[in-house]
């Protein structure tokens, strides 16, 4: 009766059955067995990134090798290219897996001539989550030209659909974290430049983390979040438990069987 009063969700239907849609997406195409079995909920912690650097190029190229084994691309063609020598176009190559598309029990059967150069943002290195984030989405685009399969939406929704991938590879709470930047304060502590291109916001981001969080049973997923998504994370837990509780679609019963076997 007092309708007025009940909580309201975190997203309207037709924006969080959208983001399922997405999600199914990505499970469907890039390994839900690996996503199930092997993918970790990475946190901007010394337990997920341990190593000690002295440079920006060494930043870099730890946090591209962390990123690139979570992600489940170690066996992967792909190389870290230092900006000034990375070309303004490259081609996709085409290469061959068996064994699966991720993991370590992959082989790689057909090499390309070239690897696929990923670069990185300078400016983000003080800002190592932006960082962690893009490198996660720079791999999830690798990912969707490798398998070829366009999102819900077409090439016009590729951005998106690489942060959802990058989100279900584990990295929501460094892309739930740098969704959305303050651009107040002093000249001298906003730097516009090491700031990630967010093709989610902050709500949807956390409704897709929440989400990989339930399939992996991860119960301190919103552990590490900026203090104002927690609340936010919380909300998306309840609006998810009752879409999973009511839902009809066979693939989310398959995964949520699938999880808890």
């Amino acid at each position: 009766m007092l309708s007025i009063f009940k909580p309201k969700p975190l997203l309207e239907s037709a924006e969080s059955q959208s983001l399922i849609d997405l999600f199914l997406w990505a499970a469907e195409h890039f390994d839900s067995e690996y996503f199930l079995q092997k993918t970790q909920i990475v946190q901007p912690t010394e337990k997920h990134f341990p190593d000690r650097v002295t440079s920006v190029e060494e930043m870099a190229q730890s946090v591209f090798e962390r990123v690139r084994n979570y992600a489940g691309l170690s066996h992967w063609p792909i190389q870290l290219s230092a900006p000034q020598h990375m070309p303004m176009q490259q081609a996709f190559p085409q290469f061959t897996f068996s064994g699966g598309l991720r993991g370590e029990d992959i082989s790689l059967v057909s090499k390309p001539t070239q690897p696929i150069l990923l670069s990185y943002n300078p400016n983000q290195i003080n800002q190592p989550q932006d960082l962690v984030a893009s490198m996660a989405g720079g791999m999830a685009l690798m990912l969707i030209h490798h398998v070829g399969k366009l999102p819900p939406g077409g090439q016009q929704n590729l951005s998106v659909a690489a942060d959802v991938l990058a989100i279900f590879m584990g990295f929501g709470t460094m892309l739930c974290n740098t969704a959305y930047h303050f651009r107040g304060g002093c000249g001298s502590c906003y730097n516009p430049y090491a700031n990630r291109q967010a093709a989610l916001s902050e709500q949807e981001s956390i409704f897709l983390h929440a989400l990989v969080c339930h399939f992996k049973g991860d119960q301190q997923g919103g552990k590490h979040l900026k203090p104002h998504l927690k609340g936010m994370y919380k909300k998306a837990q309840k609006q998810l438990n009752k879409i999973l509780q009511t839902s009809p679609d066979p693939m989310l019963l398959a995964l949520e069987e699938r999880g808890r076997g």
